[in-house]
């Protein structure tokens, strides 16, 4: 992975959540506290204006980067969980430059940290499939979007959403959409 693709993907993952602000918020109003949107498009914009800034040199450094901007300025549980993300990623960077190693140890941070399994309707029912579905060179814009997707059907049992039981089907789960953007803008930029 080139440093100039990594921070071309992480402005079109920024430039992506700011456009759909409102649509992020919109699915965190019913499970959630309607914020997602608002808190993902400060903590992106705030990283990349970082990452503008320092202007780091490797993917390692880009990667740091973000995470501890994430961290810092995204608000509510996805700050934490995105940070840890890419803190993994961070980490996973300095030893490989396998896109598939990479992004498993973003995940394995964010299941660290959240102690989220698949099938709870949270970000890791996008990203453990995406996972694995680069590893198998299958993952396509259409496959990550059908993730997110599914997690409509699926009944919260971790973060905020948990509370709602049942009258949680039926609703997209924000992290998980908000890291779709994520996975299809690594796919638009043709990260490798």
């Amino acid at each position: 992975m080139e440093v100039q693709t990594l921070k071309n993907w992480l402005q079109l993952f920024t430039d992506k959540v700011v456009e759909n602000k409102q649509y992020l918020s919109d699915l965190d109003t019913p499970i959630g506290d309607g914020d997602h949107g608002a808190n993902m498009a400060r903590g992106t914009t705030e990283m990349m204006a970082a990452i503008n800034d320092k202007n780091p040199e490797t993917v390692t450094d880009t990667f740091k980067l973000a995470a501890m901007t994430l961290i810092s300025k995204v608000g509510g549980a996805s700050g934490p969980l995105y940070g840890s993300a890419f803190m993994g990623m961070t980490k996973a960077s300095m030893a490989s430059d396998n896109l598939a190693e990479i992004l498993a140890a973003g995940l394995a941070d964010i299941q660290k940290r959240g102690k989220a399994e698949i099938g709870e309707k949270t970000m890791v029912d996008v990203w453990a499939p995406t996972v694995e579905a680069l590893k198998n060179n299958e993952l396509s814009s259409e496959k990550v979007q059908g993730f997110a997707d599914a997690t409509k059907d699926i009944k919260a049992t971790k973060g905020r959403a948990s509370y709602l039981g049942d009258r949680s089907i039926g609703h997209i789960d924000p992290g998980s959409q908000s890291s779709a953007y994520l996975f299809e803008t690594m796919l638009e930029v043709g990260v490798k």
